[in-house]
């Protein structure tokens, strides 16, 4: 049933075409069914309460509008100095009143637009007077763009990535005009795009950097492709700055890197590590990871090139597209016969021009991140490819091809059908706030130092609490210690806000019972390299309601914040054994490199073990109970003994590690016998 519906759409748009001028009428009923189209997927997924919106996102917003480098301290971790202007948008509609539904469809409206995006680039590679073929491979295009499982995720939901990627895009629409009708002013235009792009999100970059390989295919002779690609040049560094200075400005003065945390081996910010940061979770191994990752992203399984399902036949349907009119024009050419250009409504220059890009960007993509959500730029310009080369292996047998799209969007429906889990964590939409926060009264009028130690920072409770509080996330993805010129400003802080310091974590109550988390000896191990400890006399509960629906059950979660107060107990034995951990860890990282890093992280008590997280590669280094272990949370893998506590404080051992196939392996040199993973 989907080839004839597919028909019909396709023949509804011609005749929109044909009865307008071609150009501009046709746009509207196509840009209102992308909207509507984007409504209603948000509406069905419901809201999308995600790791990331409370960890940095709703933060990021707030710190948009208020200057927090002073009286916070990476509240969110790393992500906490990332520029924050794009985010500030869903954090002025949490504020303002709006509904959660109104917020929702007000963002499924502003992320339709990369489908109209998507429209616009398939028609550019019409040529102009086409005006059939021009509708026919703009709907098809985005009826495959909208069946990318990454852009279903994010619609409705408060990640940046779609709107960034707008931008970006949008850089490339106005490129694909350029290499039809070379002029200088969409060139800069684009450069002005994929600048500001970059500039809100840096790992938009690798858009801004492909772009250029579509700049060679100008028709115009080398010296003024050598002008226009210095001038995009240019414009693309001057939007950069102009979109990132007011931000980085403020980073530079308060930390001597304008990018911070990012770069920091080039700016050298004592209170970072001058590491390279580079997050490997979706990263091929090797070469054979590299090759295989188009096929890999098939596989309907998590963490794959996204954390959640997401599996995409468009990029192998692109390399079989390809490959086919490569061996038809290999085959003509070795049998003397000239290849007789094909009836097309692609315009072949422009399909080069944005072949080109797309081979460049993926190869920079999968050495960077190989994260899908940065990606979704290419993800649309793919789809354009796939309509562009199937009408030139087909030929003017429209049916065909159109066919082959309805066919390749229905198993893209059923497989994502099959894998459900669009959403992090899907709540209803209803009339309420997009998240309510109920804290007591003493918090709202009493300034503090919030010490938070979870993974996720809760950094979002920040425009809840009294105005002068200070947030500072001292143990989750990246720990922070007394030492070094990071130390010192957090001493400042707990010195300034002293004695109203207060730990937060998420939970019911303070356990006294060492099963349960946060409990009593948790948090003082914790706070023990700062010489404080918890007061559990003094607590307060927060309640943050995710969701009230119609007629059910809210859906809540609590946070609890107790007093923190100074511990009179001699460090003296803390610290020497955590000097004895710290040394076992390091020899641990000397031998394993590739999977223990950033290197010489801080080493933390929790949970009754001396504990290292790696930022880059998700894993958790431990000394507990007398043995030496691996974890990682991400991809649930170990943990993974790799020797005894004796063995490592006595000499260095050697340990052959790696990752493959997006797995951690580890076992000790010296028994190749031994397992790799133990059970928990």
């Amino acid at each position: 049933m989907t080839t004839p519906r597919a028909g019909v759409v396709v023949r509804l748009a011609g005749r929109l075409v044909r009865a307008s001028d071609g150009r501009a009428l046709y746009r509207l009923p196509v840009y209102l069914g992308c909207t509507v189209l984007a409504l209603t997927i948000a509406y069905i997924l419901g809201k999308d309460l995600t790791w990331d919106t409370l960890n940095y996102h709703l933060y990021a917003g707030f710190s948009a509008f208020h200057d927090r480098l002073e009286q916070d301290y990476f509240a969110a971790g790393p992500q906490s100095y990332l520029n924050p202007y794009a985010y500030a948008p869903f954090y002025a509609l949490t504020r303002v009143g709006a509904s959660a539904l109104a917020i929702g469809a007000i963002l499924a409206i502003s992320h339709s637009a990369i489908l109209w995006l998507t429209f616009e680039l398939a028609v550019a590679v019409c040529p102009a007077g086409d005006s059939r073929s021009r509708a026919t491979l703009g709907v098809c295009a985005v009826v495959l763009a909208v069946l990318n499982p990454v852009l279903l995720q994010l619609i409705g939901s408060s990640f940046a990535d779609i709107t960034t990627a707008e931008l970006a895009l949008a850089g490339w629409v106005l490129l694909a005009g350029a290499v039809r009708a070379p002029r200088l002013l969409p060139v800069v235009a684009a450069a002005a795009l994929l600048g500001a792009a970059t500039a809100l999100k840096l790992s938009n970059a690798i858009h801004a950097i492909g772009a250029a390989a579509v700049l060679l295919w100008l028709p115009l002779p080398r010296p003024a492709k050598t002008r226009y690609a210095a001038t995009y040049a240019a414009a693309l560094g001057l939007a950069f700055t102009l979109v990132a200075a007011p931000w980085g400005y403020r980073l530079a003065r308060t930390f001597g890197n304008p990018l911070f945390p990012l770069f920091n081996g080039v700016f050298r910010s004592p209170e970072f590590t001058t590491e390279p940061l580079r997050l490997v979770r979706f990263i091929p191994a090797d070469l054979a990871e590299v090759v295989w990752r188009p096929f890999a992203i098939l596989d309907p399984s998590p963490m794959v090139h996204d954390e959640l399902r997401a599996p995409d036949e468009r990029y192998v349907l692109l390399i079989i597209v390809a490959a086919a009119l490569l061996i038809r024009a290999l085959w003509l050419r070795l049998g003397g016969r000239a290849a007789q250009p094909a009836r097309t409504p692609a315009d072949a220059r422009i399909a080069a021009a944005l072949g080109c890009g797309f081979v460049l960007d993926w190869v920079l993509w999968v050495m960077t991140s190989g994260n899908s959500r940065y990606f979704i730029p290419m993800a649309c310009v793919s789809s354009v490819l796939v309509v562009m080369l199937l009408p030139a292996l087909a030929g003017s047998r429209r049916p065909v091809w159109v066919a082959i799209v309805a066919a390749l969007a229905a198993l893209q429906v059923y497989q994502t059908y099959m894998s459900p889990g669009l959403r992090w964590v899907a709540v209803p939409w209803d009339s309420g706030p997009w998240l309510r926060v109920e804290v007591p009264e003493r918090l709202v009028s009493e300034p503090a130092l919030y010490l938070s130690m979870d993974t996720l920072s809760n950094s979002y409770l920040a425009p809840y609490v009294a105005k002068g509080a200070g947030f500072v996330n001292f143990t989750g993805s990246y720990g922070l210690g007394p030492g070094g010129a990071s130390g010192a400003r957090l001493r400042a802080l707990i010195h300034r806000y002293a004695p109203h310091l207060r730990f937060l974590a998420a939970g019911d109550h303070l356990y006294t019972d060492p099963q349960h988390l946060p409990n009593v000896l948790d948090v003082d191990g914790a706070l023990a390299r700062f010489r404080l400890r918890v007061d559990p006399t003094d607590c307060a509960t927060i309640a943050v309601f995710a969701s009230q629906p119609q007629g059910g059950k809210p859906l809540y979660t609590n946070l609890i914040s107790c007093r923190v107060v100074p511990d009179p107990t001699d460090p003296a034995e803390f610290e020497a054994r955590q000097r004895t951990a710290a040394l076992i860890l390091d020899r641990l990282e000397d031998a394993c490199p590739e999977l223990l890093q950033p290197r010489r992280p801080v080493t933390e008590f929790r949970n009754n073990r001396w504990l290292r997280v790696y930022l880059n590669t998700d894993v958790h280094a431990w000394v507990s109970r007398g043995w030496v272990k691996i974890f990682n949370p991400v991809s649930g893998d170990g943990p993974i003994f790799v020797g005894s506590e004796k063995e490592w404080l006595a000499a260095p051992q050697r340990v052959l590690c790696g990752r493959r196939a997006g797995h951690d392996f580890a076992r000790l040199a010296a028994d190749p016998r031994a397992p790799s993973h133990a059970a928990p």
